[in-house]
């Protein structure tokens, strides 16, 4: 799943995600609010969300910390998805439950391997 108030971002992502894995089914909110709606309706869950920082309504920090909060929901792997990460807010987000980080690129070409390390470096193998 991707959470991302920006139209042009999701399309974007679900292009590049459909590189790795033509079959992905990627569903898409643009914020907190729409996400945890769709989420708490979905079967099967997602397997990962890409949860963008800066949104309206419910931003990242809020739902990250709902989706936590949910019995259902909190053991999705969350990567939190913005155009920039302080050390501070990468704890933060880490603290929080938040798998991991990932930048956003400018560069569309690279975007397909950055999900895919995000993902690969998310899964704690037991």
């Amino acid at each position: 799943m991707i959470i991302d108030d920006d139209q042009d971002d999701r399309f974007f992502f679900k292009e590049a995600l459909a590189e790795i894995l033509s079959s992905a089914v990627c569903l898409e909110a643009k914020d907190g609010v729409e996400a945890l709606e769709q989420l708490r309706k979905a079967e099967p869950l997602p397997d990962f969300i890409f949860l963008d920082v800066n949104m309206p309504r419910m931003d990242g920090h809020e739902c990250l910390k709902e989706l936590k909060k949910d019995a259902k929901l909190k053991d999705i792997m969350v990567i939190m998805y913005s155009t920039s990460f302080s050390d501070q807010s990468i704890n933060e987000f880490l603290r929080l439950g938040a798998s991991s980080c990932l930048n956003k690129t400018s560069n569309l070409s690279k975007l397909p391997g950055q999900i895919l390390a995000a993902i690969r470096g998310s899964i704690k193998l037991s």
